[in-house]
């Protein structure tokens, strides 16, 4: 077997890998969609494995783009995300920019567009 088809087998398909930015793009994007998300659920929403994007969350928690609470229930600790003002200014200025001049591949996962950002934020901006 050639190095490529190798490479395909294990990863999946040709087409799973998706730029970090567009990975930062649909986390503050959910988090504006729903408010709050538990990290289950945040990842999962996003498409994205823990083990591997735990420091994108971080990150984005420590640059103020995202807030993070911890709650214990019981023996588990719930871990709740929010969408801070300073992440939505950032995809609004930054992010939804960069996807109208770079717009993803059409196979890309993810939230596929900066359609819905607009509504989206407007509605944020309603509720805010």
């Amino acid at each position: 077997m050639q190095p490529y088809l190798i490479a395909l087998a294990m990863s999946g398909s040709p087409s799973s890998y998706r730029d970090r930015i567009y990975i930062v793009k649909d986390i503050i994007l959910k988090l504006i969609e729903y408010g709050e998300l538990n990290q289950t659920a945040l990842v999962s929403f996003c498409g994205l494995n823990l083990k591997k994007h735990k420091p994108i969350l971080e990150e984005l928690e420590s640059n103020g783009l995202i807030g993070r609470q911890e709650s214990v229930a019981g023996k588990r600790t719930v871990t709740i995300y929010r969408p801070t003002q300073k992440g939505l200014q950032f995809c609004r200025d930054i992010l939804e920019p960069y996807e109208r001049m770079f717009p993803r591949r059409k196979d890309d996962k993810g939230s596929g567009g900066s359609s819905g950002l607009s509504t989206m934020m407007s509605t944020m901006l309603i509720l805010i």
